[in-house]
This record gives structure tokens, sequence and C-alpha cells, in this order.
């Protein structure tokens, strides 16, 4: 058998004058950053010696969120800053998977990702600087697909910074998405909101209830398609509430309890006698939303375009009416207090103001 090579043969970086291997922007080496912490120098040389005879295997698994451990599909190897940008999407897709993102934003952050890529070409994650993310940036064909990019990139590379520590800099820093003018909404008028809530009373069962939450309580589309059995609290019939609950983490703060009334309470009633759904509250899908609404503005005779959106706009409006500040309508449609949904909720008062 090869005689194993002496402990005093082998060079470890880092160690007695041997030359250092090239260290990330972090300026940390891989060597470094895998050292075990309090072992002399002497263990360390005598566990080189042995490791070198062992086979090269890929890392089958990776440390997870709450500290589980999840597998490598694929054996990706290790991520660094002088990594491809194709690598470091392959990381970063993990990543939004482990965390549980909705499929169209992995997809869609993954799919700007690659644009980069092919306008800049072959470049390592560390050489990226300003002037590619310009480059990109310009070639938006409009306001909302630039700030879309943006958004993108800018969670890529904090994930490359705060998360995988590879990169020190932010090359998109300094950059601002156009501002989106916000249109002023279309509520529906209190005689249209009496017809459309008759007419669903006479379409599908699920009509009436999906579109007295949307028009009485604000709930958007896809919370309306969220809600479960269990959501609805009917323990006081004379007044009800609807829980609105994410299982997305990064969402928790639009999460609200709003109260219904006693008419809601008939209607949901009825509701589960007709249909008695197992589990989710509306088992549709986002386009089965809006065609009922439109088919249901059609049979109430309202000539203008009516969407889930203008149900909830149509809410917010009735409470602004109410006296409901602008934090209050933040609250009650769960908006993050921005400056952009303060500009947006600031439409509803303006709307509610005494006629001229």
């Amino acid at each position: 058998m090869p005689e194993r090579p002496s402990a005093v043969s082998v060079a470890l970086p880092g160690l007695g004058g041997q030359r250092a291997s090239r260290r990330s922007r972090d300026g940390v080496t891989t060597e470094e950053r895998q050292r075990p912490v309090g072992q002399s120098d002497e263990m360390l040389l005598l566990e080189r010696a042995y490791a070198e005879d062992e086979p090269e295997q890929l890392v089958l698994f990776a440390p997870g969120p709450a500290g589980s451990f999840a597998p490598l599909l694929g054996g990706l190897i290790p991520l660094e800053g002088s990594s491809s940008l194709g690598l470091a999407r392959a990381w970063y897709r993990r990543e939004l998977e482990q965390a549980k993102r909705p499929r169209n934003t992995i997809e869609s952050y993954c799919y700007d990702l690659a644009a980069l890529e092919k306008k800049i070409g072959p470049k390592p994650i560390d050489a990226i600087d300003r002037g590619d993310i310009a480059n990109f940036l310009q070639d938006a064909s409009g306001r909302s697909t630039r700030k879309r990019h943006l958004t993108s990139l800018r969670r890529f590379f904090r994930f490359l910074i705060d998360d995988a520590r590879v990169l020190r800099s932010d090359p998109t820093e300094g950059f601002f998405p156009h501002a989106i003018p916000l249109r002023t909404p279309v509520p529906l008028f209190p005689a249209e909101r009496t017809a459309i809530i008759a007419a669903a009373g006479d379409d599908e069962p699920w009509s009436l209830p999906a579109i007295w939450l949307m028009l009485n309580l604000g709930l958007a589309r896809g919370e309306l398609l969220a809600l479960r059995r269990d959501h609805v609290d009917l323990a006081d019939p004379e007044r009800p509430v609807v829980y609105v609950f994410y299982d997305d983490a990064a969402k928790r703060g639009k999460e609200r309890k709003l109260a219904a009334d006693a008419e809601f309470a008939r209607i949901h009633g009825d509701y589960l006698d007709a249909e008695s759904p197992p589990d989710l509250l509306f088992p549709f899908g986002p386009a089965s939303v809006n065609t009922m609404v439109d088919r249901v503005r059609e049979a109430a005779g309202i000539s203008k375009a009516v969407t889930p959106q203008t149900l909830r706009h149509s809410f917010a409006v009735e409470r602004a009416l109410a006296g409901a500040t602008e934090d209050d309508l933040l609250a009650v449609l769960g908006l993050a207090d921005d400056p952009r949904n303060r500009a947006s909720v600031r439409r509803y008062l303006k709307l509610a103001e005494p006629p001229m």
C-alpha cells in the first residue's frame, strides 16, 4: 500500500508562511470559512492528509429554514463570489422554493435573472456592476416592466449579500423605478350596488356570498379564494367575523379580522346549505371570479366595466364616506403603510369629498 504523506509535507492556506488562496469579496477564503474553531494546526494538517485520500463526493444536503436540511437537487456546488450568474440563480431559486414563495413569483424572478444573463453575457456575480444594471434596465418596454426588473434584481443581490454572504456591494443601489401614476377608480354608485347584489342572488349559489364579501368587506380576489370555512366565525349571528389569513409569512402584515352583519350570516348559511364546501369556501380559480362578476354585472344592467377590483374600490369609497381616515383605510384593506399605498387610499378620500 502507498505510504500516507507525512503531516508536515501538506500545505494549508493561512498556516505558517504558506501562501493563502485567493480571497472572496467578503475577505475570507473557503478554507478559512470551513476551518474548525479552536483546533490546533497540527490536527488540521493531519485531517487534511487523511482527507486527500478520500474520494470526492457532491454535497447532498444543505441547511434550510429553521435548521432543517434539504437535498441539493442536481448536486449544486458551493456558491462563491466568483460563481457564474447561472449557478447563483439556481441557488436563489432553491432558496425561494424552500421559503415556499408563490410559484408565479419564483418564475418571474428567475425569468428576469435569465434575461439579465442573456444581456450581459457570462460574467461572475462579483463582476456585475452598475453599468450592467443600467444596460439591462434601459431595455424595459415600459415603466411597470422596469419596476419589475429592478425588484427582481434587488432581491437577488440582497440574497447574495445578506443570506449567501458572497458579495458585499449591491450594483442595483441608486437605481429607482419610474413612478407609475395611479388611476382614479370608478366605484359603483348606491343604485348599482343594490342592483349587483340582487343579480348575484339570481346567479350561481356562490356568486352572492363572493360578491357580498368583495363589495361590503373589501376582500381582494386572492383573499376571497383563500377563505376557508373555519375563517368565518358565526358565534354571534348578528355580527359574524371574517378572518383574512395568509400562508406566506411575508404577507402576515395583511392579515385582519372584519366585522360582517346579519345579512351576511343569512347569505353565508344559505350557501353552506346549498353547496357545503368541505374546506375552501370558493374552490374556483381567479378567471372564474372575473367571469362571474362580469356575468352578474350584465344581468344587473350595469354598462360600465366591473371587476373584482371595482368592488373593492366601491367598498373603500363607502368607508371614506363614513368617515374613515388614511390609517383606517390602510388597515381595513390590509395595505402596508408606505407612500404608494397612502397615495392609493387618498384617491378614495378625494372621491368621498362633498361635491363642489
